[in-house]
């Protein structure tokens, strides 16, 4: 596939278009759908929460009757983060009572300020539900940390007129000492086991915006602004489109971007935001480049289930062996940067496979309906890149409440962004 084939493709996608506005041009069909796949991904965060912790389980049953709290117990710190801002989602849209909403965030908080354990204020990635304690083979984790950090913020500037949650969200965040897991460097350790630092490092382009930005806005440990400076930024050319990425996920392009909100800024390297949209458009092409059963109305491959387990898998370049599956999340996630070609897979396949593939949370993690495989999970964190990034593409929401707070606008400030 050529640059022009790529671009015919892509028609009417191109981003020599204007970027989205806050509140977007959908039909009456197209909100109905968004807000019944939000209620479902939100109602996750409810009924999957401990009532006890707050913790929200990695994963649970897709097909749920009665939306009985799964028997699994492995709980996940980015979870629970995305939780969070599902939860705020829920009280905006009034999904759920207001009072059982903002219980359940002070009891979230309280859990994660006062009992659960920390290491220099970042979590483990999976602990126990009910009693915190790490899983076994559990890393400490910077990115899962900042994941969960970015939901406490989103509820300390919603609910900022409930003097609890602000108290003990800016404690949780005030409290991680960032330039810690720097581990004399200037780009950030992974992560720590058994009290030794992870050799891998956050040092190239993916989801690590977030974690830079939260750490050089810290009022209390904060990093250099030159961190943000240390990450390389590879670039890929796919069909004549070059973009910022290395041969990862999509989702990489995504989660930062559910609580920053890239628009309409640059660094003096990229407009982030329309690289997001370049890898949006490139991955929809090559998905489509790769003939049956890809189409318009079935394409989007990201880190998920498999019929094989967990597999980070994706393209371009091929990776992670694509057996002709789809993960909903992929196209969810992606609605911001391309919202027609988004949100005509996300309701085609709805219409297509919902009666296998659509249950009580929404879309089950993956499917792959030739051959007749449903994923019988859903995972929290891919609920939650959809529940998010879907009100993000209809109002804004969480990118304007995130923004509230004040350290935002200090990070994206000394990381050098400025309008464009």
């Amino acid at each position: 596939m050529d640059r022009r084939d790529l671009l015919k493709l892509l028609a009417g996608t191109a981003l020599s278009g204007p970027l989205p506005s806050l509140a977007q041009a959908h039909s009456a069909d197209d909100d109905a759908f968004l807000d019944d796949m939000q209620m479902r991904g939100c109602l996750y965060f409810v009924e999957q929460a401990s009532p006890v912790t707050g913790q929200v389980l990695d994963a649970a049953t897709a097909i749920n009757a009665t939306g009985a709290l799964d028997p699994r117990r492995m709980a996940s710190i980015a979870a629970t983060g995305f939780g969070l801002t599902a939860l705020c989602i829920s009280d905006k849209r009034a999904y759920r009572p207001h009072a059982e909403l903002i219980e359940q965030v002070r009891r979230t908080l309280r859990f994660h300020a006062e009992d659960m354990p920390h290491d220099h204020g970042f979590f483990s990635h999976f602990t126990d539900r009910e009693t915190a304690v790490s899983v076994p083979g559990s890393e400490i984790s910077s990115i899962d940390t900042a994941i969960l950090l970015c939901g406490v913020l989103t509820a300390r500037a919603y609910f900022s007129r409930d003097a609890e949650i602000v108290k003990l969200a800016t404690e949780i965040y005030d409290r991680v000492d960032w330039p810690w897991m720097l581990n004399g460097s200037n780009t950030f350790s992974m992560g720590s086991y058994k009290g030794n630092f992870l050799k891998s490092r956050w040092n190239q382009y993916c989801e690590l915006m977030m974690l830079y930005l939260l750490a050089i806005g810290s009022p209390t440990h904060p990093v250099d602004p030159a961190c943000w400076l240390a990450w390389t930024r590879p670039k890929m050319t796919y069909a004549g489109v070059e973009y910022i990425t290395a041969i990862d996920p999509l989702f990489v392009h995504q989660y930062s971007h559910a609580w920053f909100d890239f628009r309409k800024k640059r660094d003096v390297f990229a407009d982030y935001f329309a690289n997001s949209t370049l890898a949006t458009q490139a991955h929809m092409a090559f998905c489509l480049g790769m003939g049956k059963p890809y189409s318009a109305d079935y394409w989007g491959i990201s880190a998920s289930d498999s019929r094989h387990g967990y597999v980070a898998w994706g393209g371009p370049p091929s990776f992670g062996g694509i057996d002709g599956s789809i993960v909903p999340y992929a196209s969810a996630g992606s609605l911001p940067f391309l919202p027609d070609a988004c949100l005509r897979v996300q309701r085609a396949l709805k219409a297509n496979y919902g009666k296998l593939g659509w249950g009580r949370y929404g879309f089950c993690d993956a499917m792959n309906p030739d051959e007749n495989w449903y994923d019988e999970k859903v995972l929290g964190i891919d609920l939650g890149i959809s529940v998010v990034m879907a009100e993000n593409y209809r109002t804004g929401f969480v990118w304007s409440t995130f923004a509230k707070n004040r350290e935002v606008g200090i990070a994206m400030r000394k990381a050098g962004f400025h309008s464009v």
